[in-house]
């Protein structure tokens, strides 16, 4: 009988472990344009996800038993990115306890969205997705309930109630676009039963366990380090992490006070002077649109990367479900769906705020902060990524692989990229608005620290980044709370300094100080994890 050869081995292991992280994660299948995942949702039950964990257990085995060294050098990237597939969501299950902790993990999990707004199939395949959306719902709940061991975070309660009360409008959304296909009857059932679900949980949840909820979320120090490899195949102390933000959040205050320094003013009137110039209510929408064709022509006109054809970027407002925890998205095209179109999510002001809130909501989305975001979520950010991506093809792990500290990061830097270009001189304005969006995130990274690994309460998180980050009390206690439940959001600064270290270390030596060049070439590589990408980076054969 013949015997497989380890590169064998690792072909048959990986459709196995894709495969088998589909079923826990469809939702990713779905990301990623893999629609024959779309409608279905994942078994959150002990028994089911005790025996997902025990598969993953004996794929890992397996993994480690296909000897590395025989491998070519990109499938030994890949043998570790499977291995990292697996590894992640077991952390999630066996470590962080997130189905036994964080109600989020349900409420969140009935996105409609990617079966509304991309004409990827006929409407009858995405309205019967929606409906076996629908009609999962009371089953997912009803595991949480089960699973959900009280006293629960009190942060964690909280969003999931601000989520849930979002999900009927969210569920709308669905049946009238059924009825845009002549086929709300099918909707409409499993849209009651649902909401009716809904309503169930956050009654269940409001009534017994907000009442007794406690402050306690922290992963603590071992997980934390934990998470970082689960992650980003990061094996560097997250002290190590920790001083190199605090470094970055040094020089980001001190150019914002040279800056200062230099037009005579304090340094929140620079804030507020970008603040002053934003659009009405009416002109959100028209505003990011003339944001994306300049960002897309500056790219070009910079030769700052290549821009893969054909494009298609549409700008919505955010559906009003996603609207409490996003100012703006983007939702991108994956490497398997048939065509190149994005979605750009901008948040409309709230027509219930008052005059007061509807003026600062304007004000945090004045021109100059909606062009920064703009790079940032489109042109060269996350768009122009998933452009590459989708071109680049490689591996099935390789596209189904995704990097938070890459894909963040290299949006985030991005956003220094191109005021280093030239952006909005000679006035200092884009730079102004670029360094407060990097001191949010330098302030993440070292909330998520401070929150998980050395006893920060909220209130300290929130005082931090209203002194160091100089942001208002409601945006920082928001982001504050955020730092308890997505401790990853480490990754904007994480994979932006790690960019930016390959381009000082390559640039000169492989690309001969040629930006294109070296972005294309960063761009071809995937998602992979921080840990892995300079050394991918500095090798020229590495497909």
């Amino acid at each position: 009988m013949a015997v497989s050869s380890p590169t064998t081995a690792l072909d048959e292991l990986e459709r196995q472990v894709v495969d088998h992280l589909f079923t826990l994660l469809p939702a990713h299948a779905v990301g990623i344009g893999l629609h024959q995942y779309d409608g279905r949702l994942p078994e959150l039950a002990r028994d089911a996800t005790d025996g997902w964990a025990s598969t993953a257990d004996r794929l890992l085995q397996r993994l480690a038993s296909v000897p590395r060294e025989s491998l070519r050098e990109d499938r030994q990237v890949d043998r570790f990115l499977l291995r990292l597939l697996l590894e992640s969501p077991l952390f999630d299950l066996r470590e962080a306890g997130e189905l036994e902790h964080n109600p989020m993990s349900y409420v969140g999990a009935f996105s409609l969205t990617p079966y509304l707004i991309r004409d990827y199939a006929p409407a009858a395949d995405r309205v019967q997705a929606i409906v076996r959306t629908l009609e999962a719902v009371p089953s997912v709940l009803e595991a949480g309930r089960r699973r959900l061991a009280g006293p629960l975070p009190k942060p964690y309660v909280e969003l999931a109630l601000s989520i849930g009360a979002g999900l009927p409008v969210h569920f709308a959304e669905g049946e009238a676009f059924a009825a845009s296909a002549g086929l709300a009857d099918t909707v409409r059932e499993p849209r009651a039963v649902a909401e009716a679900a809904i309503a169930r949980f956050l009654s269940w949840l409001h009534q017994e366990e907000l009442g007794r909820a406690v402050p306690e979320f922290a992963l603590g120090p071992a997980r934390y380090q934990r998470l970082l490899f689960v992650r980003e195949g990061v094996e560097a102390s997250f002290e190590e992490m920790r001083k190199a933000g605090a470094a970055d959040l040094a020089r980001n205050q001190s150019r914002l006070a040279e800056i200062a320094h230099s037009e005579g003013l304090p340094v929140e009137a620079l804030f507020r002077r970008i603040g002053d110039d934003h659009p009405r209510a009416s002109e959100i929408i028209p505003t990011a649109n003339r944001c994306v064709e300049e960002a897309r022509a500056f790219v070009l006109d910079q030769h700052l990367a290549s821009i893969p054809e054909p494009t298609a970027v549409r700008v919505e407002e955010t559906p009003p479900f996603g609207r409490a925890l996003s100012t703006a998205s983007m939702d991108s095209p994956g490497p398997f769906d048939p065509g190149p179109e994005g979605v750009y999510y901008v948040t409309p002001v709230d027509s219930k705020w008052n005059p007061t809130q509807q003026d600062e909501w304007l004000r945090s989305l004045n021109r100059t902060m909606l062009r920064n975001i703009t790079v940032h979520e489109v042109y060269p950010g996350h768009y122009l990524q998933f452009l590459h991506l989708r071109r680049a093809g490689g591996s099935l792990t390789r596209r189904v692989y995704r990097s938070p500290s890459f894909v963040e990061g290299w949006a985030h830097y991005c956003e220094q990229l191109v005021v280093e270009a030239g952006l909005g001189l000679p006035s200092h304005d884009a730079e102004v608005a670029q360094i407060h969006d990097a001191l949010l995130r330098d302030g993440r990274l070292l909330v998520s620290i401070g929150l998980h690994t050395g006893g920060w309460s909220l209130t300290q998180a929130t005082e931090f980044l209203m002194r160091e980050a100089h942001m208002d009390r409601l945006p920082a206690e928001r982001e504050a709370i955020r730092g308890t439940y997505d401790p990853v959001y480490f990754c904007y600064t994480l994979g932006k300094l790690a960019i930016l270290d390959a381009r000082r270390h390559l640039l000169a030596s492989r690309f001969g100080g040629r930006l294109q060049e070296f972005h294309d070439a960063l761009l071809a590589l995937g998602a992979p994890p921080i840990g892995l990408l300079e050394a991918m980076l500095a090798r020229p054969d590495l497909p």
